[in-house]
């Protein structure tokens, strides 16, 4: 079951969403929020899989936290339901799942859900795996509270933001640091390493399978660990010509 989070300032908007939503079993509606400030605040205690969100709302618009959503849990599938048809650039740039513009259509949010109830039925369902040479990789230095910590660069599997932090996984280790993403991306390997999504870093060698995960969007899954990466549908055509 996917849990939902519906973030609406028009009462009457969330009613109507919450019936469509409501018909189909395999969601579950967990919470309702009528700014952006509540909207994050349930997204914290509840970890949803799926939100609507409408961008025109008080206190934080939703352009503002779908952003910060992101960063607490990038792989929370997004759909933008407004009457703004100006912000859906910056809706693609966010990776939303869908961008619904009011008045919509019944079916049309139906169709989104199937979808969704579709890549979550079929998410062990592989696309493509394979392999490229490996290479001599250095360490990566690592500050965090407790010190610094020096990591093969071979042993990582991915980097990821992760609660507002930055998070680095191995097999057998996770380290977390208050570095940016930008800011490690530039210490490593790039023939291994490659920045697949705005929220991830992946180990090239360590990618096991690819699978379908939303419009934009796939997931990748690697060797030794059950953690997994979202790659764009950009990266994902530079990752199938290394492979091929």
């Amino acid at each position: 079951m996917i849990n939902v989070i519906i973030a609406d300032d028009d009462d009457g908007m969330r009613l109507i969403l919450k019936k469509i939503v409501g018909k189909n079993n395999f969601f579950n509606i967990s919470g309702e929020a009528t700014d952006g400030e509540e909207l994050l605040s349930l997204v914290e205690k509840q970890h949803p899989e799926l939100v609507f969100v409408d961008i025109d709302m008080p206190k934080l618009n939703g352009i503002d936290a779908s952003k910060r959503i992101l960063d607490i849990d990038p792989k929370i599938k997004i759909i933008f339901a407004t009457a703004h048809e100006e912000y859906m650039q910056e809706a693609f740039e966010l990776y939303a799942f869908d961008y619904l513009l009011k008045p919509f259509k019944i079916g049309r949010i139906e169709k989104t859900l199937i979808k969704i109830k579709e890549l979550e039925e079929n998410k062990d369902k592989p696309i493509t795996d394979g392999k490229i040479n490996k290479k001599i990789l250095d360490k990566l230095m690592i500050k965090n509270k407790d010190g610094i910590n020096f990591v093969d660069m071979e042993d990582i599997i991915l980097i990821q933001r992760e609660d507002r932090s930055t998070v680095i996984y191995t097999k057998n280790d996770r380290f977390q640091t208050s570095d940016g993403l930008s800011e490690i991306e530039e210490r490593l390997n790039k023939l291994i390493f490659l920045r697949s999504h705005k929220s991830y870093i992946i180990n090239l060698l360590m990618i096991s399978q690819i699978q379908t995960y939303g419009r934009w969007t796939y997931i990748v899954k690697f060797k030794n660990t059950k953690k997994d990466a979202l790659l764009t549908s950009a990266k994902y055509e530079i990752v199938e010509k290394m492979f091929y």
